[in-house]
C-alpha cells in the first residue's frame, strides 16, 4: 500500500484544540484522498457475507436488536495491507493528542460500518457500563456520492446528567439536547468523548459506509493490557 501522507502538526493541534474546547468535532476532507479512495476500494471489494449484523452491549451483555441497531460491520486488522495506512494515520493523531491533551490513549480498533437502506442506530453511549476503557470515538466517512436528503446523519446530543442511568449500548433512557447533525459527506472525520457524549445515526435513505473506531485506555491493574473488546 502507498506511504500516504500522516497528520502534520499543524492539523494535530487544530484536532486537540477543539476536542479540548467542546469535546467532540467533525472535519471535512480531513485524510489525504489517496488514502479515501484505497479505503472506498477496499470496502466495495468485499462482499456482502463479510459483514456481519452489529450487536450491542460486551460479553454477557451482548445481543442483537435490530430495532436499536440495524448496520453490518467487518473488523479491520492493522495488519492487512490495504488498510495498515489508515491504522498508520491514526496511530500518529494518537501520538499526538496524547502528547497535547495526556489523554492515555493505549490502542486503537475499528471496523467498516454498513448501513443498508433504512438502517439506524438508536441514541446510545460508546463505553459500556462497568468498562470505561474507550475514551475517544471516531467515524471516517466513505461516502463519495451522499446528498442533501440521503439521510444517515450522526445526531450528537449533549450529555447525560451525571445521576442519569447509562444502558449497556442501548438508547439512553431520556433525549438530551441536541449539539451538532453530521452529513456522513465523504472524507469527514468525526471524533468525540466516547464516555460523555450520547450519540445516534438516522435512518439511511441508501446505502452508508465508514469506518467505527476507538482509541482505548489501559485500565488494567496488574501488567497486563486489557484485551482488544
Amino acid at each position: 500500500m502507498p506511504n500516504h501522507a500522516l497528520p502534520d502538526e499543524d492539523l494535530l493541534k487544530r484536532l486537540a484544540d477543539t476536542l479540548y474546547q467542546q469535546g467532540y468535532l467533525a472535519l471535512p476532507d480531513a485524510l489525504p484522498p489517496p488514502l479515501i479512495r484505497t479505503l472506498q476500494n477496499r470496502i466495495q471489494a468485499l462482499d456482502n457475507a463479510a459483514f456481519h449484523p452489529a450487536g450491542i452491549g460486551r460479553e454477557q451483555d451482548y445481543r442483537h436488536l435490530k430495532r436499536v441497531r440495524s448496520d453490518r460491520i467487518h473488523w479491520l486488522d492493522s495488519h492487512d495491507p490495504a488498510t495498515r495506512s489508515y491504522f498508520d494515520w491514526m496511530e500518529a493523531l494518537r501520538l499526538g493528542l496524547n502528547r497535547t491533551l495526556f489523554l492515555g490513549l493505549f490502542d486503537y480498533e475499528c471496523h467498516f460500518a454498513w448501513y443498508p437502506q433504512g438502517a439506524r442506530y438508536q441514541t446510545h453511549l460508546d463505553a459500556f457500563r462497568g468498562n470505561n476503557n474507550r475514551r475517544l470515538s471516531t467515524v471516517l466517512y466513505l461516502n463519495p456520492d451522499w446528498q442533501t436528503g440521503d439521510g444517515g446523519e450522526l445526531v450528537i446530543h449533549a450529555p447525560l446528567p451525571e445521576q442519569a442511568v447509562r444502558l449497556p449500548g442501548l438508547a439512553t433512557p431520556s433525549a438530551t439536547p441536541e449539539l451538532l447533525r453530521i452529513q456522513p459527506l465523504n472524507a469527514t472525520l468525526v471524533l468525540f468523548l466516547s464516555e460523555v457524549f450520547p450519540h445516534e445515526v438516522l435512518p439511511a435513505h441508501k446505502p452508508r459506509y465508514s469506518i467505527t473506531g476507538w482509541f482505548r485506555v489501559n485500565t488494567s491493574s496488574t501488567r497486563q493490557a486489557d484485551p482488544p473488546a
